[in-house]
């Protein structure tokens, strides 16, 4: 009389089962495949009134910057963004670059120019390296571990960053 009622169950979990062990295997299958990164596209030059401050530390005097316009994240899982840095001394560096939450590496693509053109960056300074953590001057590990890397993980979107730099400014 048992045996009557549990087969209508199991026969309806069944399909449940196998689903789950699918999705298993389809999720293990993914994570063997080799990352590829996608062509990234130069943003617009950085406006003034897009600028986000952020804190690198109390080690330098310089001030940093988010473009907000800029923040993107690949389908590749690559949070894009362009910095600028006003120096003590009244120079002005702006960069494109990337952040991989997964691996804790950076990026340079490209420098801007005061004119509001970019140059790509040379190929010796254009791979991926990881990003210096222990360093007190490190924007990169700023930006990683207080803004598009939280906690290790990766924004969802573009709007999450603006969210976090804007906070951290409160």
């Amino acid at each position: 009389m048992l045996g009557m009622k549990i087969l209508p169950m199991f026969l309806l979990c069944a399909p449940l089962l196998a689903q789950a062990e699918w999705g298993d295997f389809d999720y293990e299958f993914e994570q063997d495949k080799p990352w590829v990164e996608i062509a990234a596209q130069l943003p617009s030059y950085p406006k003034p009134e897009n600028l986000i401050p952020f804190r690198v530390s109390s080690a330098t005097a310089n001030r940093f910057f988010v473009d907000a316009a800029s923040i993107s994240v690949g389908e590749d899982k690559v949070v894009r963004y362009t910095v600028v840095i006003d120096a003590v001394g009244g120079a002005r560096n702006v960069s494109f670059e990337g952040l991989r939450c997964e691996s804790g590496e950076r990026r340079l693509y490209a420098y801007g120019h005061p004119d509001g053109t970019w140059s790509k960056a040379r190929a010796r300074n254009a791979g991926w390296e990881s990003i210096k953590f222990r360093s007190l001057l490190s924007y990169q590990k700023a930006l990683f571990e207080d803004h598009f890397c939280p906690g290790g993980i990766r924004i969802k979107d573009g709007a999450e960053g603006v969210r976090n730099l804007k906070q951290a400014v409160r």
